[in-house]
């Protein structure tokens, strides 16, 4: 699969056409543009109706769209996903909104065993067009079960898509793509990019749902990363070129499936690999990551990959998520690393022998 290549550090790429806007927004409009355009589509979800959101990303909706297409739902996770599931049976294309990333695991069974596998038991016959709506992660001073990253429980699951915007662009163009899709997409939100701002061009022809971009070019380092963490991980590409290290940062945007084409592509130059995400280190995205491109790219690499993510510990209080969320430090520490120059577990190995 081909790459799109767009400097977001430098601002290059930009449309003439495109307004800016908040990622919120963004996402609002996309969810604007499907139920215009196709009387199929319906929203469901806690809240999403009258008040607009907890986050107020479905703001002024039910107001155009009246009550019958934007769903105030009771308090239960799993009867939200039952109800989509019988929707999408019907012929409908609902959009689920989770409030907050830690109440979707009430719904988790009806994602696993329904959402997930119904188009494969009936042998094709039965599609789930459904759309799964879930901000997720931490830096926003909220405790567990509100700051939290569930994906690898669903890119674990086969018969799931998985994406992930890190961009307004991307947030509006990943959403439209999910909810035209037949398969069932799991859309993970980054709440804290939910204020930042982007130009937005919403008559583009928009990139492949599957596709990764490479957000910086660069040569002696592939970064890889999705959702939150794209932000420092761009600004660590431009601390890092102060220092004479030149970081080819990727911003996956689907992390099941994963566009390897692009990482394969960038590791055979740069011979190390860098991976960066806010969930915990067991078991995670980076992991499949690493694994997979050690056998595919064995022979190219120089060091091993480096996974900066983070720590295995439920989610920490606010005043300690600084700590637990990875930075630039860590970041510029992780390029260190797989540099084979001083880094801090190299010190803790002295300091250890």
């Amino acid at each position: 699969m081909t790459a799109t290549t767009t400097d977001r550090s430098s601002g290059q790429g930009q449309p003439a056409g495109a307004q800016t806007v908040t990622f919120s927004r963004a996402i609002n409009s996309a969810l604007r543009d499907a139920l215009e355009e196709d009387p199929q589509v319906v929203l469901m979800g806690e809240d999403i109706g009258t008040l607009g959101g907890v986050f107020r990303i479905t703001d002024g909706l039910q107001q155009q769209f009246g009550p019958e297409r934007v769903i105030d739902t009771p308090l239960a996770e799993s009867g939200i996903m039952g109800t989509a599931v019988g929707l999408a049976y019907r012929g409908y294309r609902p959009v689920v909104e989770i409030q907050f990333d830690g109440f979707v695991y009430p719904s988790f069974d009806q994602i696993v065993s329904q959402v997930a596998k119904l188009h494969f038991r009936t042998r094709g016959d039965v599609k789930m067009p459904i759309t799964i709506r879930i901000p997720y992660g931490g830096g926003i001073g909220s405790p567990e079960h509100h700051s939290e990253s569930p994906e690898a429980y669903f890119t674990h699951t086969a018969g799931l898509r998985v994406v992930s915007p890190s961009t307004p662009q991307d947030g509006y163009d990943l959403l439209r793509e999910a909810i035209a899709s037949d398969d069932p997409v799991v859309y993970l939100e980054p709440k804290r990019r939910y204020h930042a701002k982007g130009p937005v061009d919403l008559e583009r022809d928009r990139p492949s749902m599957n596709a990764a971009v490479v957000a910086a070019a660069g040569t002696d380092v592939t970064v890889v990363s999705y959702g939150s963490p794209m932000t420092t991980c761009l600004q660590a590409a431009e601390a890092a070129a102060d220092e004479g290290t030149s970081l080819e940062v990727i911003d996956l945007r689907s992390i099941s499936p994963v566009d390897y084409g692009v990482i394969e592509s960038s590791v055979r130059r740069t011979g190390r690999l860098l991976i960066v995400h806010e969930a915990g280190l067991t078991g995670g995205v980076g992991a499949e990551i690493a694994a997979q491109i050690t056998e595919r790219c064995f022979e190219w690499l120089e060091h091993a990959p480096v996974r900066i993510t983070g720590f295995d510990i439920p989610y920490p209080p606010a005043k300690l998520e600084h700590h637990h969320l990875p930075d630039l430090d860590r970041i510029l520490d992780g390029v260190d690393r797989v540099m084979d120059r001083p880094n801090s577990q190299s010190a803790a190995d002295t300091h250890g022998a």
